[in-house]
């Protein structure tokens, strides 16, 4: 065999690996940034274009062929799409939509970049001494095949090869140090604080045991022991010795983001030299600074050369420890880049990522692609891991709602039109023949999936040569519709298809209500997975609706806090029932002011609905002038909420009056005498309605627990966390009244938190 330069037989456990795609996305994307929406093939669809143009070619045609090749301490890997061995001829495939002269030149420069790769790999495995390198644009639409051609020898394609590795060697060192600096901190690391609390010690160990293990991990610990810090610092102790790429940390509320970021700045992380590179993963629209203008070097600035400038911006960024939205922002603007998609690329070289949940979970999650892409080695934490549940849900359901088609159909172009319209007759076959305000139908007919594909196709086919600004209905009906078509293709028993009348039109959605089959292939990619809250009992809720690994581990961490700090009471005489509410009014507003006439100071006092809270307040104002009270209001801005929250001084008097399951009943923070006391006058059950009790219905038939899991599980959830705001630290004192008296039920009591003292009302 010749050698070139190559190594064949390689060690792989050369000291670093870089997948073919991923070297040439860092050393040979140049020019502009170009995501202005334009339709491209959906990864399904670009899938089965290489099958087909596979599927063209012979019976000695060779697919998906594995490569692998060697440059000092660089072994690049990949695999080429197909390889004709009688023609010596290597192929590269890539799917397209419409005129391929507006695939942009640098993204041609891209894919002949990874296929010149991918012909020196291929000369060196197998000797040869030249081949022909072609590029196969495939039109997903018309099944075209556009080729591209060019022959090279094998010392060309050897010196192109050693070329672009020599752009990567340099950052490959870079990064390799700062792995042997990572582990090294890592390994020397110590808890923040003076001392771990007893049950944030106990949380610890089974963390970090769980990830030595390789195992997954479900842990209840309760609300104000530091469980950000108590799950983040055994993880990472753990990394080096279970060779983790990555660790992220996902959160439901931006409030979370801070914490772990301040968690992760108590740790002394270095601002010279990093030991530890931590990112915030922040959404397009919170780190765009220039809205309304189009991801493109003809629209925007910082999209205007922006590969040409990354590099400069990478490095800066690589040099800081924490890269929160405004660290990014300031970097990208020295550097005249876009910050996110600066974030993007920082998150290939970040060891810890703090992000949404989206962020992986989602139907197109970036950070389950990259892990997919270059194959790392995560560790998982998943904070408040109940709001989960809901937020799984919603990612995996899809509605179409008909003033969205109309809207759509207002400036759609002829063609269009009519495939809109066979979408409305199809749609109006389905509730017209029924009288039913709301009904579940078993499957979803063919017919709408059909002219749904259609529409979109025509509506893709018309952006080909249109810019369709982003707000534009016609972009909004064709997103609805693409991710409507894309769960109709998944929808199984783990969800509904419903369809809503009002007056002449209905609106149709295909309903999630377990999140399971979509979020577990998730958790496996992981070599560990730790789940936690205050709230996961009964374990077994969460780990049946969230797809957490059967093997999972459980914890249920024993409180760092006495009986004696909170006295929990139940008001058995007072039922909230629906029926019962306009009685329940008075009774619950002298309870609210006896508690604040026996024991002064701020109190929080949760109702079911605005309406209810209204009521009360109302009632409670005209008895009590008196008292100071603040109201939560719906649709409450950033600003509005910090005010309601500001109302909460230490030394303070008055009541805050709340929804249980909104902004204020999670992740509220108040120590001390900032807040002494919560009332919760419902259980908080979910309304009883149609949809509920479809839901009901289909929670029985999977897993023989209707009720519970539609109703009580996730009510009594919302009650503990919204009673979690009184107690949060081990000097804290504090009231919580149960309003209701079904409170008294053994079935309820035993869902609530181990260490509390309930005591019953007279």
């Amino acid at each position: 065999m010749a050698d070139n330069g190559f190594i064949e037989n390689l060690d792989t456990t050369a000291a670093y690996s870089v997948a073919v795609r991923s070297l040439c996305e860092f050393t040979a994307r140049t020019g502009d940034l170009t995501s202005r929406f334009t339709p491209a093939p959906s990864a399904q669809q670009g899938m089965a274009g290489h099958v087909i143009v596979a599927g063209r070619r012979g019976a000695e045609y060779e697919r998906e062929v594995p490569l692998r090749g060697r440059y000092e301490v660089l072994t690049v890997r990949g695999r080429a799409d197909g390889y004709d061995v009688a023609r010596n001829r290597l192929e590269e495939f890539k799917t397209h939509r419409g005129d391929l002269a507006r695939l942009p030149a640098n993204q041609r420069h891209l894919h002949w970049a990874q296929l010149r790769i991918y012909g020196a790999l291929l000369c060196a495995a197998r000797g040869l001494a030249n081949v022909e390198l072609a590029l196969v644009y495939f039109d997903i639409g018309s099944e075209k095949e556009t080729v591209l051609e060019e022959r090279c020898t094998a010392t060309e394609l050897q010196t192109y090869f050693e070329a672009q590795c020599e752009i990567f060697l340099a950052w490959a060192m870079r990064e390799m140090r700062h792995r042997e600096r990572r582990d090294g901190f890592l390994g020397a690391l110590k808890f923040p604080h003076a001392d771990l609390r007893s049950g944030q010690r106990q949380m610890a160990e089974g963390v970090y045991k769980a990830a030595m293990r390789q195992r997954s991990l479900m842990v209840e610990a309760p609300t104000g022991i530091g469980k950000t810090i108590g799950t983040l610092f055994p993880l990472m102790k753990a990394a080096p010795a279970q060779k983790l790429d990555k660790i992220f940390f996902l959160v439901a509320k931006t409030s979370g983001r801070v914490l772990v970021l301040d968690a992760l700045r108590s740790l002394g992380l270095s601002a010279v030299q990093p030991e530890l590179r931590t990112l915030e993963f922040v959404s397009k629209e919170s780190a765009c600074v220039n809205p309304g203008r189009a991801c493109d070097g003809d629209s925007c600035p910082l999209a205007r050369g922006f590969y040409d400038r990354l590099p400069q911006a990478r490095l800066a960024a690589s040099a800081c420890a924490v890269l929160d939205r405004d660290t990014v922002r300031h970097i990208a603007a020295e550097s005249q880049v876009c910050p996110y998609y600066l974030t993007q690329e920082m998150a290939r070289w970040s060891d810890v990522v703090v992000g949404d949940y989206n962020y992986f979970f989602d139907t197109t999650a970036i950070l389950q692609g990259l892990t997919a892409q270059h194959q790392w080695r995560v560790g998982l934490l998943v904070d408040e891991a109940h709001n989960l549940l809901g937020r799984g849900r919603d990612m995996y359901s899809a509605t179409l709602e008909p003033e969205v088609i109309e809207s759509a159909m207002a400036n759609a172009p002829s063609v269009v039109k009519t495939q809109l319209r066979r979408v409305q007759r199809t749609w109006r076959d389905l509730h017209d023949h029924r009288p039913e305000e709301y009904f579940v139908e078993p499957t979803i007919p063919d017919a709408l999936i059909g002219h749904l594909q259609g529409a979109t196709t025509a509506i893709a086919d018309h952006m080909v040569d249109t810019n369709l600004d982003p707000a534009e209905p016609l972009l909004r009906f064709y997103f609805d519709a693409l991710h409507f078509c894309r769960m109709a293709e998944a929808f199984a028993e783990h969800s509904l298809f419903d369809v809503t009348r009002s007056a002449a039109q209905a609106t149709l959605c295909i309903r999630n209500v377990s999140p399971a089959p979509f979020l577990a292939p998730r958790f496996a990619a992981c070599v560990t997975a730790i789940v936690f809250s205050a709230t996961l009992s009964p374990p077994d809720y969460y780990r049946r609706l969230l797809g957490v690994p059967e093997a999972a581990a459980w914890m249920n961490v024993d409180s760092p806090f006495a009986e004696e700090q909170l006295n929990v009471r139940v008001e058995r005489r007072i039922s909230t029932r629906f029926r019962d509410r306009q009685r329940s009014l008075l009774p619950i507003a002298r309870l609210l002011a006896r508690q604040y006439r026996e024991q002064p100071g701020n109190y929080l006092a949760f109702f079911s609905s605005f309406d209810y809270l209204q009521a009360v307040l109302a009632l409670f104002k005209a008895q009590f002038p008196n008292v100071p009270v603040w109201e939560q209001r719906r649709g409450m801005d950033d600003m509005q909420r910090g005010e309601f929250l500001g109302q909460f001084v230490p030394a303070g008097r008055g009541i805050g009056f709340a929804v249980l399951g909104g902004v204020f009943a999670e992740g509220v923070d108040l120590p001390g005498d900032r807040l002494i006391g919560a009332f919760i006058a419902t259980l908080g059950l979910p309304q009883v309605n149609e949809v509920n009790a479809e839901i009901e219905r289909r929670m029985q038939t999977l897993f023989q627990a209707g009720y519970e899991y539609t109703y009580l599980y996730p009510g009594l959830q919302k009650v503990v966390q919204a009673a979690g705001r009184v107690i949060r630290t081990l000097s804290d004192r504090g009231t919580v009244h149960l309003i209701d008296d079904r409170y008294m039920a053994p079935q309820v009591q035993q869902l609530l938190p181990r260490w509390w003292r309930i005591q019953c009302s007279p």
